[in-house]
């Protein structure tokens, strides 16, 4: 098998994804938004700062590079939570709504399409596996704008990538979980009532990394062919459809 690609790896959902991938012994590569020194014997880790518009073209060639022209799956998995409140100036709200859906919705786009295109070059087939967000369905917080149109984009494109290419043997499939205990989410259960939160989630906690990272393994390697399109909620029953 080619390698998988896994964004946002260097903490919570995308390290444990990593590490799940691995265990199951595909080769696998890592991104970090800055240079990051991997452990011995542990997946390269490419630095892209997914801000710059040339950084995910930058991660695609080296990571083409590492896996001597073979990525069979991309994980789109790096994302920013940053609040962006209203009685911000406008420069600053909009210039913190640009990055945000450049580094969450635009990259991830990028890669999608490098690796459509490389898949159509090779005549095979391939997997993509976006992680958004229970706020592409739900919304978000008043400072949050941003992060909820970036997941709610995010869905919209890998239901679109789904339903023009599964002839192609190309598939996709998304994830969308609610709270999981990240370092990204730690600020923004702490601003919003910490413990208090819980009393949402019926589960009466919110997801561990690892159990997102089992759902993205299961989409890369195991799902069958007509999940494609399909996307799998884990949020703790905080929010059903």
């Amino acid at each position: 098998m080619g390698h998988i690609l896994v964004t946002g790896s260097s903490r919570g959902i995308g390290k444990a994804a990593l590490a799940k991938l691995a265990e199951r012994g595909v080769p696998v590569i890592g991104h970090a938004s800055r240079s990051h020194t991997a452990a011995d014997g542990a997946p390269p880790i490419i630095a892209a700062d997914f801000g710059d518009p040339q950084a995910a073209q930058g991660l695609w060639e080296a990571a083409l590079e590492l896996s001597g022209g073979q990525i069979d799956a991309v994980v789109n998995n790096a994302g920013r939570f940053e609040a962006n409140r209203l009685d911000r100036s406008d420069i600053e709200w909009l210039d913190a709504w640009e990055d945000t859906l450049r580094v969450n919705l635009t990259s991830a786009a990028q890669l999608s399409r490098f690796a459509v295109n490389h898949w159509h070059a090779r005549g095979v087939g391939g997997r993509l596996i976006h992680v958004a967000s229970r706020a592409a369905y739900r919304g978000d917080s008043p400072a949050h704008w941003h992060y909820a149109a970036a997941k709610s984009g995010m869905i919209a494109m890998h239901k679109t990538i789904a339903r023009a290419y599964a002839k192609d043997g190309i598939l996709s499939f998304a994830v969308t979980p609610g709270f999981t205990d990240t370092s990204m989410a730690g600020d923004y259960l702490a601003s919003r009532g910490g413990p208090g939160l819980l009393a949402d989630i019926p589960l009466g906690r919110v997801a561990a990394p690892d159990e997102i990272a089992a759902i993205i393994a299961f989409c890369a390697l195991d799902a069958p062919p007509s999940m494609t399109g399909a996307v799998i909620d884990a949020n703790g029953a905080s929010f059903v459809r």
